[in-house]
């Protein structure tokens, strides 16, 4: 079927707006040093920084979340006829090259540390799970296709990517027609949730609609009036570019310029040169690894982060320490959708990969693939039809568990499960989206590492 579109419909807290959020603060650095955030240990100092960078942003503390309410039980979806071999492969289709390539790591070690609790947890279906990972070469569109290739003559029953949402829509026409279910742990567009996909794409990442109700939330409540937008002209910058736009104007703020770009231009001067004429009293930043060609020419414009606040998104939040002077990025605003990462699951990944820089979307795969095997085991089948028609029911209106072997002894009761994982409670709608998500705000400190500062939940 033809997915509807969804809008965003966000938790109540203040009646006078159409997009309202519910905010926690998070001011507290963690109790343990962490990689990608900013723990203030530096040789320079805040107030160094503050001088240099005066536009910084202050932290400010918002409410608590209100409580969930629970999702009313439903009745269990069937089964189609059996198509598995009687083992569970998940085949994986993430950056190691390409303009995500930063992105890729977590996520990856996310997946692994999944298959490895699944199989120490005794498998699914009785036994071990096999996994093959395969670059999807974000940004490089002739590599995932090669990719997709490998991984379903490797038997994949389901494909976790791609992390870019243009590279998932190349690919899924392919995957969904071999009946492999597509699961993205990191594709945001809005238009995943329109497209024609055999209900067989799935993600536990958040549509845009919600991060981009968010980040201009804040924009507009950091008193900005006169907003710029730079973004790279792809489903994503497009698709995200236009739902900041939105809520810029709905705040009662102007945009003053919207401006896109391609991300494989040599330079980007023409584009900043727009941004720069407008006069903008803050700029948004839609991008990817180009990130660190983009901001010196903001800077050489007088529109860098120390003259404006400058707000990043998923795309381009990154640890920054080697690529640019102390300062260069402090106060800089950013969004990443997914819960808080806890201490011990980032300890964790770390085991699993301990080069990791950040942890963006490690938890989110990690329950792609957690769900995947809950969803077989439901089914009693390993086929990519059976695994998405069951992915919906493990993710809402049982009983609450929250790991694999937790869920899969549920299952084996005859109990309706509800899987909440690491990224946070994961209830799908109708399009194969979460329903319910949590969008994190981050700030950069003096080393060009990333803190958080609140966490805003909203329904979609």
């Amino acid at each position: 079927m033809i997915r509807p579109t969804r809008t965003a419909r966000l938790v109540v807290m203040a009646a006078a707006s159409a997009l309202v959020l519910a905010s926690c603060g998070s001011d507290e650095p963690s109790s343990t040093p962490q990689a990608g955030n900013d723990t203030g240990a530096s040789s320079t100092t805040k107030a160094e920084c503050e001088t240099k960078n005066p536009q910084a942003a202050q932290e400010v503390t918002p409410p608590d979340f209100p409580p969930d309410k629970p999702t009313p039980a439903e009745k269990p979806t069937p089964v189609p006829p059996k198509s598995g071999d009687g083992v569970l492969h998940i085949g994986s289709l993430l950056p190691t090259t390409g303009d995500l390539a930063s992105l890729g790591p977590p996520e990856i070690a996310g997946v692994e540390t999944a298959v490895e609790d699944i199989n120490a947890a005794g498998g699914v279906l009785g036994k071990p799970v096999k996994y093959l990972q395969k670059d999807s070469g974000d940004g490089t569109p002739s590599i995932a296709p090669g990719s997709v290739d490998q991984l379903l003559s490797a038997k994949s029953d389901v494909v976790l990517g791609a992390a870019s949402s243009s590279v998932s829509l190349s690919v899924i026409d392919k995957i969904i027609s071999a009946g492999v279910t597509q699961f993205s742990p990191a594709a945001t567009s809005a238009e995943l949730d329109t497209i024609e996909d055999k209900d067989m794409f799935f993600r536990t990442s958040p549509s845009d609609v919600l991060q981009g109700a968010v980040l201009s939330n804040a924009v507009v409540g950091d008193g900005h009036s006169n907003v710029a937008i730079l973004a790279r002209q792809d489903s994503y910058g497009e698709g995200l570019a236009s739902e900041v736009e939105k809520g810029i104007k709905a705040g009662g703020a102007t945009v003053a310029a919207k401006v896109l770009y391609s991300a494989d231009a040599s330079n980007y001067t023409a584009e900043v040169t727009q941004i720069a004429d407008s006069n903008p009293d803050a700029v948004v930043l839609i991008a990817f690894e180009e990130t660190t060609k983009i901001v010196p020419q903001l800077i050489a414009k007088n529109i860098g982060p120390a003259d404006l606040q400058v707000y990043f998104t998923d795309g381009n939040i990154n640890d920054y320490s080697k690529d640019f002077d102390k300062c260069t990025l402090y106060g800089v605003k950013a969004t990443l959708p997914g819960a808080p990462t806890g201490d011990e699951f980032k300890k964790r990944l770390l085991k699993t990969d301990p080069k990791l820089p950040v942890f963006s979307y490690g938890p989110e795969a990690y329950d792609a693939a957690v769900l995947s095997a809950l969803a077989a085991e439901q089914a009693g089948d390993d086929g990519g039809k059976s695994i998405a028609s069951q992915l919906t029911d493990v993710s809402r209106g049982g009983e609450k568990c929250t790991t694999f072997e937790e869920c899969a002894a549920l299952i084996k009761k005859g109990t309706n499960i509800d899987y909440d994982g690491f990224s946070g409670p994961v209830e799908f709608n109708e399009t194969g989206s979460p329903s319910v998500a949590t969008i994190g705000i981050y700030q950069f400190g003096a080393d060009n590492t990333y803190h958080n500062i609140s966490y805003s939940k909203g329904a979609i």
